[in-house]
């Protein structure tokens, strides 16, 4: 592989990232990392997800990546500024789209739904208030339940109990908030129940924040647009439901199991 650019998450979220980069960059190789024996970040703490960071990072960069992608909101927000400092990669995250929310938003308030750890974090409150005008008409709101359903596999092959446990959701968040018309899908597995959140409240725009991800990284570098997917398993979430999982979204690649580190 050419300087391939590396992606990881802690799972299957990561891929939609992986799928617009190879849209917009068809000639990009790319390392496809999957650390699902570290999912998920949401329930780690700062420390922990630094230690995470660190450790995927220097075992990536033995790839010679043109760039790293943190596909993540939670580190993204919370450690990427200080990782930064001292690793000598570009390093790019993931945030959540806030400026298009409000100029989506008719009602004048917006929610950014993530993980735990990341709408708990000091992090993201400064992040609000740098990037809007009116942070107090912004919403965090707790998603993890949410994540844990991609995650699992349960939103392809259990999709009736999936919308189920969506609609549920969706019900107590706008019982808080009736007035949000825009939310940001701001963890990348959310992006995969965008159909269910639109299908229990069609009236609400569901940002996915790839795109603009994506846009951010430039011209790439050239080399077969090969995918290089490698993966870790636990007794949670092993290989072969992970396989099982992209075959469901269409998704035919090669899988080479890693060992935790």
């Amino acid at each position: 592989m050419h300087r391939p650019i590396a992606v990881f998450d802690a799972g299957i979220g990561s891929y939609a990232v992986v799928a617009e980069i190879r849209s917009r960059l068809p000639q990009q190789d790319i390392i496809y990392f999957a650390d699902r024996a570290s999912f998920p970040y949401g329930g780690k703490n700062r420390a922990e997800l630094i230690g995470v960071m660190r450790r995927t990072i220097e075992y990536l960069a033995g790839f010679d990546p043109s760039a790293i992608v943190i596909a993540s909101n939670a580190p993204s927000i919370m450690v990427l500024e200080e990782l930064s400092q001292d690793i000598h990669l570009p390093l790019f995250g993931v945030y959540p789209p806030l400026r298009e929310a409000w100029g989506l938003s008719r009602s004048g308030r917006v929610g950014i739904m993530g993980v735990q750890s990341l709408v708990e974090s000091p992090m993201i409150s400064e992040f609000v208030a740098e990037n809007s005008a009116y942070s107090e008409r912004v919403a965090l709101i707790n998603a993890s339940p949410m994540v844990e359903l991609v995650e699992s596999g349960e939103f392809l092959f259990a999709p009736e109990r999936t919308q189920e446990a969506v609609d549920a959701f969706l019900t107590e968040v706008f019982a808080k908030y009736p007035d949000i018309d825009v939310l940001t899908l701001s963890s990348t597995h959310l992006p995969w129940l965008r159909r269910f959140f639109e299908h229990a409240r069609p009236q609400c725009h569901f940002l996915d924040p790839a795109k603009d991800m994506v846009s951010r990284i430039g011209q790439g570098t050239k080399g077969q647009g090969r995918i290089r997917a490698l993966v870790t398993e636990d007794e949670r979430y092993d290989l072969a439901t992970f396989r099982k999982m992209l075959s469901a979204i269409g998704v035919d690649i090669p899988l080479e199991p890693v060992r935790p580190y």
